[in-house]
């Protein structure tokens, strides 16, 4: 069956929210040189001290950029590049026809390089599937190999496997597995349904952001395109990975160093998701292990810092975490 797409080529609305990622944000948009589609691009800028929005405009005069005058996060920027996609546009509200005068809308990181025919690839499969309101591409690190982006829902099972090692209360078979949250990604090229994917990149029809509104902007960093699919679900729409788009995200390569601020960020949305969609069990269960998983880490900091591992600053910064986090 040949797709409607082919025959009436849609523009895709491409909105990217960057934060002092001037050198991936440079490779992120000279990657979308190569889709045939017609695209327009916005940038909303977190308030960049890197050069990034002198980049922009310099080397790539056809994206539209929005600096911001201070860091708002990526809902409340990714709301601002959706609601500059329609001047006058007075805010995302759910029940009205779409505003935006394009049927679909890419939402990327600025650490990704899109492959060549990814985005046609996507557009093509929410023209030829009506029910499909998002779709995601396959993830590849920078080295070629698969990245995790396509997941269920979160779960208390799931924060436990998180916090807890390969057999020290849950078996070890557990882990990577579909009770961990994960669907199977080496199965091939067949597209698949899943519950929500990374939210790395991801594209939307126009109409389902209309229906649902925007990203929660009570999530500053993390889990807001968690909660984004679960609205996308609760009002029947289908999402989709579909692993033939390849989209290349270094962040899932980016260190490991520890860092308390992303961290209680982390755990905050996770508590805040965990308040607003949880059972009232479920939300009992995910407070005890968040609790049990962060007297855990207090105990193991203390035995490397014993061990003379780390640094006394390195121990107050994971125990302010850890305390944080237990108090949420």
């Amino acid at each position: 069956m040949r797709s409607a797409m082919h025959q009436n080529p849609p523009s895709v609305a491409v909105v990217i929210v960057s934060y002092n990622t001037v050198g991936l944000l440079r490779r992120c948009l000279a990657s979308l040189a190569s889709c045939t589609l017609p695209l327009h691009v916005v940038v909303v800028d977190n308030c960049s001290v890197d050069g990034s929005p002198v980049m922009v405009p310099a080397e790539f005069p056809y994206v539209e950029l929005i600096a911001l005058d201070t860091n708002v996060g990526f809902a409340r920027g990714t709301n601002i590049g959706l609601e500059h996609l329609e001047s006058g546009l007075q805010g995302l509200g759910a029940g009205s026809e779409p505003l935006i005068p394009f049927p679909y809308v890419l939402i990327l990181n600025p650490d990704t390089e899109v492959q060549p025919g990814a985005i046609e690839a996507l557009a093509a499969f929410l023209a030829d599937h009506p029910r499909v309101g998002m779709v995601s591409p396959r993830l590849l690190n920078p080295d070629g190999t698969l990245q995790a982006a396509a997941f269920r829902f979160p779960t208390p099972l799931m924060t436990a496997l998180d916090l807890f090692p390969p057999g020290e209360v849950l078996p070890g078979r557990l882990y990577g597995s579909w009770w961990h949250g994960r669907y199977p990604q080496e199965g091939g090229d067949a597209p698949f349904p899943i519950d929500h994917p990374l939210g790395a990149c991801m594209l939307l029809r126009t109409s389902v952001i209309q229906q649902v509104g925007g990203l929660d902007e009570r999530y500053f960093m993390y889990s807001e395109e968690i909660e984004w699919c679960w609205r996308v679900r609760a009002v029947g729409w289908a999402i989709w990975q579909l692993p033939q788009a390849r989209v290349i995200h270094v962040g899932g390569a980016s260190t490991r160093q520890f860092r308390s601020k992303m961290l209680v960020a982390l755990y905050r949305s996770r508590a805040y998701f965990a308040e607003t969609h949880y059972t009232p069990m479920a939300r009992l269960a995910h407070r005890a292990v968040v609790r049990a998983g962060m007297l855990r880490a207090v105990l193991r900091v203390w035995r490397q810092y014993a061990r003379r591992q780390i640094s006394q600053a390195d121990l107050r910064a994971h125990l302010l975490a850890y305390g944080e986090i237990i108090r949420l």
